[in-house]
């Protein structure tokens, strides 16, 4: 079977080195940097101004991620997710509050801080991929953008490439794949430049069941691998669950934490988990909080 094919190559990953050697070289960092959390959201507010007045998006959002954490930010539409990662990504500055990166702060003033930045990878719902350069092109781009050498971004778009399934589409164009496809060339191209972070605003939302299943896989398996710290928004419970370490779900209107859950089962899990009554009792507390909130 597929699923248990990837399975397979999560736990081989796993068993051999669970974070890889980027990973190795990050956990050299020193013992002070290793205890600071890799995200900060301290006491952030979001007002937004319209001709019609202002309309309070996010209230007193507090929140730390670890190092290595895999976070899924779920709640009803409406309630501020998509904000929230955009404030995280540098995209959109707070009304009020911090956002912090290690020990740094992301934003000072008007001005976004540069090295900040320069740890994030991000992934839409839409690809947006370039259509007029072949696959190995668009995952390279941010590296042309950087400087790197020819010889150098072409060998990193191969070996992403590899990790993706992508193998063998190099010189494809994004009109010749199908959506899943092109969704994980948007995610080799977010990995690209090895960011620490991976910020995914409901990347595999236009995928058909049975793609987005597979999808989850292969995302579980790059957060092994790579070691990134991966904050995800979902609408969906289970997939949220199945992904994460902890799952925040927020309210609505103005955007608050009601809860921040655990999620203990062990890595790598197979689809079949979702049928355990213990996956299943997560889901139904989660389902009931959402409940409560009303539409």
């Amino acid at each position: 079977m597929e699923s248990q094919r990837l399975l397979d190559s999560q736990e081989q990953a796993s068993a051999a080195d669970p974070r890889d050697a980027r990973v190795e070289a990050r956990n050299d960092d020193s013992a002070g940097a290793a205890a600071r959390p890799e995200l900060e959201l301290l006491a952030v507010d979001k007002t937004f101004q319209t001709r019609q007045g202002s309309t309070e998006a996010l209230s007193d959002i507090n929140l730390s991620v670890d190092r290595g954490e895999f976070i899924s930010l779920l709640g009803r539409s409406g309630c501020g997710k998509t904000t929230l990662l955009r404030i995280l990504a540098g995209l959109i500055a707070p009304t009020e509050g911090e956002v912090r990166v290690g020990d740094r702060s992301l934003w000072h003033g008007a001005n976004r801080d540069s090295e900040a930045l320069s740890k994030f990878g991000l992934v839409f719902q839409d690809p947006n991929l370039f259509p007029w350069f072949s696959i190995e092109d668009n995952i390279a781009l941010p590296l042309k953008l950087r400087g790197v050498a020819k010889k150098a971004r072409r060998a990193r778009a191969e070996e992403l490439c590899d990790l993706l399934g992508l193998s063998g589409f190099e010189r494809s164009y994004p009109r010749e794949l199908s959506g899943g496809m092109r969704q994980r060339a948007a995610i080799a191209r977010a990995l690209s430049y090895d960011p620490r972070i991976l910020l995914m605003d409901e990347p595999f939302g236009a995928l058909d069941a049975m793609t987005r299943d597979k999808m989850n896989l292969e995302l579980q398996s790059i957060s092994i691998t790579t070691g990134a710290t991966v904050v995800f928004v979902t609408h969906s419970i289970t997939e949220a669950v199945f992904l994460a370490d902890r799952v925040v779900l927020l309210s609505p209107r103005p955007g608050r934490i009601r809860s921040v859950v655990p999620v203990t089962f062990e890595r790598p899990r197979a689809l079949e988990s979702e049928s355990d009554s213990s996956f299943q009792e997560v889901v139904r507390t989660l389902r009931h909080e959402l409940d409560e909130e009303g539409v």
